[in-house]
This record gives C-alpha cells, structure tokens and sequence, in this order.
C-alpha cells in the first residue's frame, strides 16, 4: 500500500505514463468514524497497473488527481466518492459511472458485485464492505478485496457502453456523467439536526428544541473524538428523551438508550442538554417543519388546489407508462421533484417550448427534456381541457 511521499511520486509518474481510462473506487469509514473521508483510495490503468494508495499517510493526492487529470476516471455510484476524493485533491473533469450506466440500460440490481457477474460473468468477492477502513494496518485479505473493486471497472465500461450503444441511450449516458463531473459540491444542510430518525414523531416546539441540543452535542462529541455520532448517542435516545422532558439525569437514565452502561458524567452531559432547552423563551425555540422551499406535499393537493392535483396524476401516469417502455428507474427519466414543481406551478401556456424550458431551470438534461416535454405538456393540458 502506498503511504509515503516517495512512494506516491512513482504512482502519480506512472499513471501519467498509463494510457486509457482510469478505475477509480475510495474506501470510508462510516459508521465507524466521524465524516465522509477516503481512508483507502484504489486506482487501475492501463500500462500502471493496479494500486492502492493511503490518504492518511498521504494526505493531498492532488499532484495524483492532475497525472489523470484529462483521463476519463470510471467509478461505480460516482457521487458516493466523489465528495471524498474532491478532499484529498482528486477531482474528475470526465466520468462515467457503471452504476448509472446500469440503470440507464435497464438493469434490475445495479450493485458493483451484481453488476460484475450478469455482464462480465465473473463473480466479486463481498466479504469485507461494512469493515472499518480507518483500522491501520489494514489486514491483507481487506486489501485484496478492495483490490478487486478497480480489478474490472474498465471492463465492465466498455461492456455497458456497447450495451448503451446499442440501445441508443449512449448519448442520454455522456449528458448524464457530464452533469455529475460538473456539480459543484452541496452546499450544508440547513437543520441537520430535523433529519434525526424517528423524528415524525416529535411534535411540539419545546420537544424539538431538545432534539435539537441533543443532537448538536452529540455532533460535537463525535467530532472531537472522530467516532460515528450514532456510536456516541443513537437517534433513538435523542427521540425519547425529547418526549419525555426528563428533569434531572436520574429520570434521564431511566429512558431506552441511557441505560445501565452510561457513566454519570455522560448522563450530565447529555441532560445538561435537555435543560438548555428546557430553558429556551418561547421566541428561541424552533419552528415546526422546514419552510418549503417548493410545492406541498403531494397528499395535500386535492385540498389545496385540485387542478395541480389531477395535473400530478397524469403527469405521474404518463412517466410511469414511458419509463417502462424505454426501460430504466421513473426518477432517472426526471425527478419526481421536477414533476411536482412544474405541475404546481405549469407555465401559464404550456407548449412544449415552454415546458421544456421550466424542465432545463429546474436541471433537467437535454435528453430528459426531449423524451419528457411532449408527455408532460400533455398532461399538464388535461385539467385545461
């Protein structure tokens, strides 16, 4: 395994010498560490070889990421890794990701092992996915696993590009990488805190104020000792305690979650929490719900606007109906979310021009627009008629 500056500068020398695509797969640690980041970075070209390289001994793999820079890097669910490589210095400017490829064609179960075997015939060890890639050293059966990831990436592209080709849908592909090459990273989360399981069932202000300590505590707990935040405090406990208010540690540790095995400094801890928001003036505590940025929820459209509701229903019909015929996922075709917006709220005169240019604000591809327009137009005229 690489993870020295000398031994990094011969990589990076020979895969600027390799010629062709580059495989490319990153290794987390999730639900083991805090964060996102690479602890395992696999690459394959052709004329390099296949090598495994340790962003914690080498932190920055920028010079890494320019000696492929012009290549097309191959990757498996592009965006799951992508985040993680952009923090260690490798970011593509061509893609093509074989689980999007899969979709696109049709294919019923798009995971890299699946994918392997119905197209390639080969069968991919799959003993060591939910490991935790921080441990150091990391045991050779791992890296022999992780080795095999990048083993027939390049394979399995040029297999699922002449599947596209064939099918006409090697255009729809190239629209698709190229969005994902040029997405600019998300931007944080607004109210990461709301997205804490169980969540649903917290209703009132005061309780989600709890929530809402309890989890930023638990964040900062996490952080400072790089741990998954569900190893310090499960989602749960945090869900309990916000129903049930408790007043002192004692009554706290009597809740699921908080039990026998939590010494009494973390129990004061976590209480110290819940009294924070206990003692919140009303103005301070937080509003229940997200502010919609958006239509409503579907369900409460037929009270609220019938016409967008039978809208939405012809519109969903009419993609449902398309995407089996060009045989690929209903949300790879447009998003549900695009749908619901341009049904909300049509253009005042829906033609296929004017369709097709609220579909293009809200990010829809050439290839979606072209397939979708006429269907959704359509739609969108059944209530007017």
């Amino acid at each position: 395994m690489t993870a020295t500056d000398e031994a990094l500068a011969e990589v990076v020398a020979a895969f600027a010498a390799g010629t062709g695509p580059v495989a490319v797969d990153a290794e987390r640690a999730s639900g083991y560490r805090y964060g996102q980041r690479a602890y395992l970075v696999q690459l394959r070209r052709e004329g390099a070889g296949s090598v495994l390289v340790d962003p914690v001994g080498c932190p920055d793999l920028s010079a890494l990421g320019e000696a492929i820079g012009d290549a097309e890097w191959v990757l498996h669910a592009a965006t799951q890794d992508l985040p993680c490589l952009r923090d260690i210095g490798m970011v593509p400017t061509r893609l093509f990701d074989t689980e999007l490829a899969g979709r696109l064609a049709g294919f019923a179960r798009v995971g890299l092992g699946a994918m392997v075997e119905n197209v390639l015939g080969f069968a991919l060890e799959k003993g060591h996915s939910a490991v935790d890639w921080s441990t150091r050293p990391l045991p050779e059966p791992w890296l022999r696993y992780a080795a095999l990831d990048v083993e027939l990436l390049v394979d399995l592209r040029d297999a699922l590009e002449e599947e596209l080709t064939q099918q006409g849908k090697l255009e729809w592909a190239r629209q698709e990488f190229a969005a994902i090459a040029a997405a600019p990273p998300p931007p944080p989360r607004k109210d990461p805190w709301r997205r804490t399981s169980g969540m649903h069932k917290v209703r009132r202000r005061r309780q989600m104020a709890v929530v809402r300590e309890l989890w930023t505590a638990r964040d900062q707990v996490a952080q400072r000792r790089d741990v998954s935040p569900g190893k310090v405090l499960g989602d749960a406990a945090i869900v309990e305690a916000a129903l049930s208010l408790p007043p002192n540690s004692h009554a706290l540790a009597g809740l699921p979650g908080f039990g026998h095995r939590m010494g009494r400094r973390q129990l004061e801890q976590w209480q110290a929490a819940v009294d924070r928001a206990r003692a919140l003036p009303e103005s301070e505590l937080p509003q229940p719900g997200q502010p919609l940025n958006g239509p409503p929820p579907p369900r409460a459209w037929a009270d609220k606007d019938p016409a967008a509701a039978a809208r939405l229903s012809a519109a969903r019909a009419a993609v449902t109906a398309l995407a089996e015929n060009l045989n690929l996922p209903q949300e790879n075709l447009i998003t549900p979310d695009t749908v619901r917006r341009l049904c909300w709220e049509p253009p005042a005169e829906p033609t296929r021009e004017t369709v097709a240019e609220v579909l293009s604000g809200h990010g829809a591809r050439p290839w979606q627009i072209e397939q979708v327009a006429p269907i959704l137009t359509e739609a969108l005229l059944t209530d007017a008629g």
